[in-house]
């Protein structure tokens, strides 16, 4: 990842703007309590963590990157954001970080993943550590690459050969995976195909909640 990114970071964000599609939904409907404690799985350059911090001046957040390289960017623009006292940065293995590494206790509000398990190998190790990682009536966000069901065909094998080109796979399964976890923890799987397929937004939340 550090041999990826090492350059890829500094053009990151302008060229991801546009096509990483619900991450700002995603931000909107974190929602944490004051006081909450958000956790990032895959935090990247920290683009959501800083606009996350700054929508929610009264919640705190950590991100988890594997990155060295990213993590350099991340906490250039946490200084830069002036949420410093509110936001940790970790270097750590998302499907493997320990939870005495993460703090405060190593349960979160929320958690989340943005176009992060598309690039995780052990994706499915992460949402199990995600969901570890969730306190009692916290949500798990996920925003990423989906399986381009209703483009056209055309258009489907281009954006999975441009993506495959920059290491990105897509999750067949992630839908199966979190319905499986759904039902094994009792929570409420919402699952959302956005544009037509191209990105794949979900909740797992405790049954009982409706928003």
């Amino acid at each position: 990842m550090d041999r990826i990114y090492r350059y890829q970071r500094y053009v990151y964000d302008a060229t991801r703007k546009y096509y990483l599609i619900g991450r700002d939904r995603l931000i909107d409907e974190l929602a944490p309590a004051p006081g909450d404690h958000v956790l990032e799985l895959g935090c990247g350059t920290g683009r959501n963590l800083v606009a996350a911090a700054l929508r929610y001046p009264r919640a705190h957040f950590t991100g988890v990157d594997i990155s060295s390289e990213m993590l350099k960017s991340a906490e250039r623009s946490v200084r830069a954001a002036g949420v410093g006292s509110r936001v940790r940065l970790v270097r750590g293995d998302a499907a493997a970080v320990g939870a005495d590494r993460i703090g405060p206790d190593g349960r979160f509000g929320r958690v989340f993943f943005s176009y992060s398990l598309s690039m995780i190998p052990d994706w499915q190790g992460a949402l199990d550590r995600g969901l570890a990682a969730l306190a009692p009536g916290g949500r798990l966000h996920i925003v990423d690459f989906g399986q381009q069901e209703r483009l056209p065909v055309l258009a489907g094998r281009a954006v999975f050969a441009w993506l495959a080109y920059n290491h990105v796979t897509p999750r067949a399964g992630l839908e199966e995976a979190l319905a499986d976890r759904a039902a094994r923890h009792g929570l409420r799987l919402d699952y959302h195909r956005l544009a037509r397929g191209y990105t794949h937004y979900a909740i797992l939340r405790d049954a009982e909640q409706r928003s």
